[in-house]
């Protein structure tokens, strides 16, 4: 188990699904929690039931000035900023290419890789400057497969990847572990939507094989320490038995 008492962990997309189960985990351990979403509802509930060591703060990560400011707020509050967990992102909507809207495209593509580069770009001089820190990018397959209907999310979920590879040949020299997680099919309201899609096969998958959202949490914390070190500027797979043992999660078989 990581040692996370008393580190301050940013969460983008903290609103529901794996961000909220990570804010509760995170919690749980003793971090700091930064919950960080448009859903201002949502995360300002989440942080009152967690109690002091968590605050909300209202963001749009496809808004640079918005992710400036989250960072200059967890500052101010905490002090530091120990870890960025880059999960804010999209699969909607889901379109074959010739069906697909541009603006939409566009939109998606501004909260899976801008959001992803606005957080990194306003996280890493003041880890550079503490000389140590952690960013984990939500990562998926699709980063590296082609899946009919995806294509913005088979692209933005690539461009993750190499922002996790760029990063670490970046940062590592200068103490911090970029790392990408990618954790496969996960029990949230975005598998409702890939159902309802029908396109390709991820849509037909049996609602059992998808993974709990607090497995993804577990392993998120599991790579803030020292079993990160071995999986920078890479990503870290879920959808294996040697990540999950890492964990310490059931097998894929089960």
């Amino acid at each position: 188990m990581s040692d996370l008492a008393g580190k301050t962990i940013i969460i983008t997309g903290a609103s529901r699904g794996i961000g909220e189960a990570t804010a509760r985990h995170m919690s749980g351990l003793g971090a700091n929690v930064v919950l960080a979403a448009r859903s201002v509802d949502a995360i300002t509930a989440l942080a009152d039931e967690l109690g002091s060591n968590a605050t909300a703060v209202p963001c749009d990560v496809s808004d640079w000035k918005q992710v400036s400011e989250l960072i200059g707020t967890t500052q101010t509050k905490f002090g530091t900023v120990d870890v960025l967990i880059n999960n804010a992102g999209v699969i909607d909507p889901i379109a074959r290419i010739e069906d697909s809207d541009p603006a939409a495209w566009g939109i998606a593509t501004d909260i899976n890789v801008k959001g992803v580069y606005h957080g990194m770009r306003a996280a890493i001089p003041v880890m550079v400057a503490q000389g140590h820190g952690t960013i984990l990018n939500i990562s998926s397959g699709a980063a590296t497969g082609a899946l009919e209907g995806w294509s913005h999310y088979c692209a933005t979920k690539a461009a993750v990847l190499s922002l996790t590879r760029c990063g670490d040949e970046e940062c590592r020299a200068q103490g911090l572990n970029v790392i990408g997680l990618s954790p496969g099919t996960v029990a949230t309201d975005m598998q409702r939507n890939i159902r309802d899609s029908g396109l390709n096969p991820v849509s037909k998958l049996d609602p059992s094989v998808h993974i709990p959202a607090d497995w993804v949490a577990k392993s998120l914390a599991y790579l803030c320490g020292p079993g990160g070190d071995a999986w920078r500027g890479q990503d870290f797979s879920l959808k294996s038995d040697q990540g999950r043992a890492e964990v310490g999660l059931p097998s894929v078989s089960g």
